[in-house]
């Protein structure tokens, strides 16, 4: 038995019928990898890949694992392993209506991101589809962001891979040295929750004096710089600031939500995108930035929608504690990460202003994000009360009042490193790996970006009601990119 954090109960308390929180991956497989057998049917089968898959869910131990609620919701919820744990409920299979294109692979994930995961089980699900264009499968899978975090999630994601074709023999649980829980009593848990919730009241004072002395020293920090991006005769006037939750412009991508998604795909090249970052003296997360920049722009440009002011992006950030020498340990389970806010300059024309704007917000929001101590977010969420947080977010949802507000953010852009390398799954070559962060009430969009090999894949989680039309604004992708590669054309040494 293993209560969980904060962080990770934030996000089940988060979750209502319109708001399902799980992340969802669509990764497109090409079978014809597949070695030939010696002996036995040849090709793709759904059993062989339901097979490989739970032959390998010991390796995430989170896969194993469900939710027991704490009565009273007294504390957070605690994980145990599932006694009546059945890949064949986890695990299932589909098909593409014709021609079977990147349009019906969308609307495929859409409905599976529509529908929130049943909580009595353990909290994932894959899909195989078959009938793509060209032969072509995929396996689209979710798991709530209670279980995993983004950089977590990419981890336990080639737990289920291979490094070529031919697989790897995969070593089955010791069931010697496995420890299974046995599920707790009401008494358990509530002695538990009782013992854990007392010893956080004494965290709470020091906790808000942290806090205010992050703000203080955001404050203070903007009342004394200058901003970058203003002229010198300005600069008396304009301090320098990172974006700002909560003072944002209005935009079609924010209002409340509904329960339907809307999904799309995109892909860049990664050595373009280094390329334009070489050139611009920009890190490949500033690209990444101006990229959405320019995506967004032409996307609100087209709908006569373009604020005049800059957007407001959260940037989730990894917070997982470093080893001495300055390497970050496995990621596991849970979720370790904080949120930095940064501007997505849309009002600026060109894509050299975008980017070099890119460069200063974003450099400006990390060190206000470093005032903080990283651990901040995590903590407020250890110490929230259960009961308090669900009502809220229920009678938030249910009040509408995203639509009469301006937006405490306008978008929401996660940024993954992924493999460089290859992968296989049961024989079949990975060929693209789309990931999908989850909206919130308010924020009807979230972009989510990972590299893989030598591309990025970039995929868009949409609320249908308010960007019906997002394969647009994946449409409006390599336009954006082609304006940053001509505005940073040089000779490459």
């Amino acid at each position: 038995m293993e209560r969980l954090s904060g962080m990770d109960a934030f996000f089940l308390y988060l979750e209502t019928p319109n708001q399902p929180m799980h992340v969802t991956l669509c990764a497109v497989l090409d079978p014809s990898t597949i070695p030939a057998p010696t002996s036995g049917p040849a090709g793709w089968s759904f059993p062989l890949v339901k097979r490989g898959i739970a032959e390998r869910v010991h390796l995430v131990p989170a896969f194993r694992q469900r939710l027991v609620p704490v009565p009273l919701r007294l504390h957070h919820p605690v994980w145990v392993d599932d006694p009546n744990f059945d890949v064949d409920a986890h695990v299932f299979r589909a098909a593409l209506p014709s021609p079977g294109g990147p349009d019906e692979l969308a609307g495929f994930v859409a409905q599976v991101a529509s529908v929130p995961l049943d909580r009595s089980r353990p909290l994932w699900e894959m899909w195989l589809v078959e009938g793509l264009t060209d032969g072509g499968t995929a396996l689209v899978g979710k798991v709530h962001h209670a279980a995993l975090d983004g950089v977590a999630g990419v981890e336990q994601m080639i737990n289920f891979f291979d490094l070529g074709p031919e697989g790897r023999e995969i070593e089955p649980p010791d069931s010697a040295n496995q420890h299974v829980d046995t599920m707790p009593t009401e008494v358990e848990l509530i002695a538990y929750a009782t013992a854990s919730r007392l010893k956080g009241v004494f965290d709470v004072l020091p906790l808000i004096g942290r806090t205010a002395s992050g703000i203080l020293a955001v404050r203070n920090r903007r009342a004394g710089d200058r901003d970058p991006l203003a002229s010198d005769e300005l600069n008396d006037d304009r301090p320098a600031r990172a974006g700002t939750p909560l003072i944002c412009p209005t935009t079609m991508l924010n209002g409340s939500i509904s329960g339907q998604r809307k999904v799309a795909f995109a892909r860049v090249s990664l050595d373009e995108v280094k390329a334009v970052g070489r050139a611009a003296g920009a890190t490949v997360n500033d690209v990444i930035l101006a990229l959405c920049a320019g995506t967004l722009r032409r996307y609100l440009l087209h709908h006569d929608a373009l604020p005049a002011e800059p957007l407001v992006a959260a940037c989730p950030v990894n917070v997982r504690t470093t080893t001495p020498d300055g390497a970050t340990p496995r990621a596991g389970a849970g979720n370790h990460v904080s949120a930095m806010f940064t501007l997505l300059h849309t009002e600026l024309a060109t894509a050299a202003e975008r980017l070099g704007a890119a460069s200063r917000t974003a450099g400006a929001a990390k060190e206000e994000h470093a005032l903080f101590d990283p651990t901040t977010l995590q903590q407020w969420a250890e110490v929230a009360d259960p009961n308090l947080f669900s009502w809220l977010s229920d009678r938030y949802a249910a009040s509408g009042l995203a639509s009469r507000h301006r937006p405490a953010l306008n978008v929401m852009i996660s940024n993954l490193p992924g493999p460089a390398f290859p992968l296989y799954l049961a024989g079949a070559k990975l060929e693209r790996a789309y990931p999908m962060g989850q909206i919130i009430e308010g924020v009807g969009l979230n972009i989510t970006v990972m590299s893989y090999c030598d591309s990025v894949d970039i995929g868009f989680m949409a609320a249908a009601n308010l960007l019906p039309d997002v394969e647009l604004l994946a449409a409006d992708v390599a336009p954006a990119m082609a304006e940053l590669v001509a505005a940073f054309a040089t000779a490459d040494p």
